[in-house]
């Protein structure tokens, strides 16, 4: 799904918001610093109350050259949610890694906890998350953005618990449905995520999931 480009820190997919491609280094860092302006400004004002204009005067470019490789406002929102896509499950595969999972519920706790940190340690994630504050296609155009978390979720629980793809699909996209819901609660409550909330987030997803898949 993500495929990395030649580019430090700039991931896209297939469906890249990007107009070209930084090949310099130098062009790469002024795209970072352009994702970077973005987040901060989305922190301050919302989505709505950003421009490219914002966004190039921030980070300290000229409007043209953020036009050089972004056609509007939601291509650099698009660009900076794929690269929080990446960091989610760069963040989740290492703990995968180092964490001894004993049962497919601790990959879902490992998974939530990511998730709870996105929120709480991302510039604007917890405003625009994977895309549905702009887009509900924002990351694949043919399919919605929890659509393409839910499959990469599934991806990684049969591969550590050798549980078959299609046995997941369905209670997977149907768990992150659910607690998309309940985590946008949790910190509609409180900035930082609302304790409770997330703590009856987890138990519900779990509870869930328990009656679904295996044992």
């Amino acid at each position: 799904m993500g495929v990395p480009t030649s580019s430090p820190g700039v991931a896209v997919t297939s469906s890249t918001p990007l107009r070209r491609q930084p090949v310099q280094q130098r062009s790469a860092k002024r795209v970072e610093r352009m994702l970077e302006a973005c987040a901060s400004l989305i922190e301050e004002v919302g989505y709505d109350g950003v421009t490219t204009t914002l966004i190039a005067e921030r980070a300290g470019v000229a409007v043209g050259s953020l036009y050089q490789f972004f056609p509007d406002k939601r291509a650099v929102v698009q660009a900076l949610t794929m690269r929080n896509l990446d960091k989610f499950m760069d963040t989740i595969t290492a703990r995968f890694a180092k964490t001894p999972l004993e049962h497919w519920w601790d990959a879902v706790d490992t998974i939530f906890d990511a998730y709870v940190g996105m929120h709480r340690d991302v510039p604007a994630f917890s405003k625009v998350r994977f895309g549905d504050a702009v887009d509900m296609r924002l990351l694949d155009d043919k399919r919605d953005n929890n659509a393409v978390i839910s499959d990469r979720m599934v991806e990684l629980i049969a591969a550590k618990f050798g549980i078959p793809l299609d046995e997941l699909q369905l209670p997977i996209a149907v768990a992150v449905q659910a607690a998309d819901g309940v985590l946008d609660l949790a910190f509609r409550i409180d900035p930082n995520g609302e304790q409770r909330v997330l703590d009856e987030a987890k138990s519900l997803i779990r509870g869930y999931l328990s009656t679904r898949l295996p044992k």
